[in-house]
């Protein structure tokens, strides 16, 4: 396996910087309107055309170890012995979700499947379902990761590129298969909870009506003061953890897509199932960046026992942690470094993070966390 960043420019300098070799896959991330206004996946298309193309939008993306808000960065990734299946599907509506997932998983379900890079439209979608729908199609022993495609905190307009197209309700999944790959992933929050626990006494999905029986909105308000004219962004600073009070290992964290005045009522980017528990989080700067420094020990440290060591290292943070950040968010991608020594790094900062439960095992979507996902090729 090898890794070489792509120095972006023509067609002919494209394929130069990554020398002779010619790679089997193309990750690609970057803002929303270089995706839809420029050419740049035609030119990567062109210099490579037998590879796998895919990548989506973000606000904030994650390129040789360094944070960058505008532009485009791409990895080109070759593989020795390790195949390769990308699967695509429409995302009409949210409520697709988790038949999209079913389709996604049937189309690279397979005896060697090892692993599946996930990445969604980040408005359109109910990012639980659609792990769900995956997760019933390829077993519970396959790991799922990736996350929403993301827009800052304009919440207008993400999308996701495969083949060299960029386009909105969309998502793809990339099968990895055979004996040689190695996966290994850590996640982690840094969020500190304050306030009462609460109980979720109204929902639906991924629509939050009622916590103790009052509306969640008007909550969210409550705590957020002159904060909560600009929501939701607002809200991203202050996200919800949400768990079943008999299995608390399964608690997630969950960040606001949208806001709805008349009904009083929030839409998340994932579940939040009714009779669960929840209470509100934040953020503290040094916390967040032990967080990510302690998802990228549980990933290294699983590889490890895997005999192998780290060769790419993906990124899926949340836009969250980048708006309270601000600058500082460089803290939590050097804190990943200094774990991970010279290993690659490339992601970008997401609407939702989808990683195992470092505890349980069991994959699913998480908001205002740090993912990692480290990829190996065994000798």
């Amino acid at each position: 396996m090898w890794v070489k960043p792509i120095a972006l420019g023509d067609t002919a300098s494209i394929a130069r910087s990554v020398g002779e070799r010619r790679p089997d896959l193309v990750l690609l991330f970057g803002a929303t309107d270089q995706f839809i206004t420029t050419d740049i996946q035609a030119r990567l298309l062109a210099a490579f055309p037998n590879a796998i193309h895919l990548g989506c939008s973000s606000g904030t993306l994650v390129a040789e170890g360094k944070l960058r808000d505008d532009g485009v960065a791409a990895i080109a990734v070759g593989f020795d012995r390790t195949p390769l299946r990308l699967a695509t599907h429409a995302l009409a509506t949210s409520g697709a979700s988790r038949a999209a997932g079913h389709a996604l998983g049937q189309a690279l379900a397979a005896p060697d499947l090892r692993g599946v890079f996930v990445l969604s439209d980040g408005l359109n979608v109910n990012g639980s379902d659609l792990v769900a729908g995956l997760v019933e199609a390829v077993g519970p022993d396959v790991a799922l990761s990736g996350g929403l495609a993301g827009d800052g905190a304009t919440f207008q307009s993400t999308v996701v590129s495969v083949a060299g197209v960029a386009k909105s309700h969309m998502v793809s999944a990339l099968g990895f298969y055979g004996s040689a790959i190695r996966f290994s992933h850590g996640s982690a929050g840094g969020w500190d909870e304050f306030g009462p626990v609460r109980r979720i006494t109204r929902s639906v999905g991924n629509e939050l009506y009622e916590l103790d029986g009052k509306p969640a909105l008007d909550l969210y308000t409550r705590y957020l003061g002159e904060e909560a004219a600009a929501l939701p962004a607002s809200a991203l600073i202050y996200p919800l953890k949400v768990w079943n009070p008999a299995s608390k290992d399964d608690e997630v964290v969950r960040t606001v897509l949208s806001v709805h005045q008349a009904e009083q009522s929030m839409t998340f980017a994932g579940d939040i199932p009714e009779g669960w528990h929840a209470r509100l989080m934040r953020g503290s700067f040094d916390r967040l960046s032990d967080g990510a420094a302690d998802a990228a020990r549980h990933a290294r440290r699983t590889l490890e026992e895997q005999g192998v060591s780290a060769e790419l290292c993906l990124l899926v943070s949340c836009v969250g942690r980048r708006l309270l950040m601000g600058q500082r968010t460089e803290e939590e991608i050097e804190a990943v470094a200094g774990v991970l020594g010279a290993t690659p790094l490339m992601g970008f900062y997401s609407y939702g993070e989808i990683a195992p439960n470092n505890r349980s095992g069991v994959c699913g979507l998480h908001n205002q966390t740090m993912t990692v996902t480290l990829l190996s090729e065994a000798a």
